[in-house]
């Protein structure tokens, strides 16, 4: 039985796999960029505002296309999973259960867990997944 744990935030995700008594982890990066507004710091002759204009949509739109290509990364790195289990910190792991429900079924149906779990060191991570599929528990 191939059991997976993902601890995910929107920077990586750390992809633990766990099969019979083998362990491995694999990292696979986001490339989510962190959209930080940069006004003109124009001056206020006119209407008396600055003439900082921010693009909010674009910003959005392009967030949401850069955290589709991470779940897609994510799925076929998953693909051959019997049960998963989604650990995180913010709410990364909720919006990536949410494509598994809307556009992979069947990956959605094998996750049995979606946690909250701070940040952790890498030995820390699979020893939260090895807990989590013990089934001495």
């Amino acid at each position: 039985m191939k059991n997976i744990g993902i601890w995910m935030d929107r920077e990586k995700a750390h992809i633990i796999r766990l099969d019979h008594k083998d362990e491995n982890m694999e990292t696979i990066f986001s490339e989510v960029e962190f959209f930080n507004r940069k006004g003109t710091s124009g001056p206020r002759v006119k209407s008396g505002a600055t003439q900082d204009v921010t693009h909010d949509r674009t910003y959005l739109e392009r967030e949401k296309a850069q955290l589709k290509s991470y779940f897609k990364k994510l799925v076929d790195a998953i693909g051959d999973a019997d049960a998963i289990a989604l650990f995180g910190p913010a709410d990364t792991n909720e919006k990536f259960r949410k494509e598994l429900l809307e556009h992979h079924k069947s990956l959605a149906a094998r996750v049995k867990a979606v946690t909250k779990a701070d940040s952790m060191t890498e030995n820390q991570t699979k020893a939260l997944v090895r807990d989590f599929f013990d089934p001495k528990k």
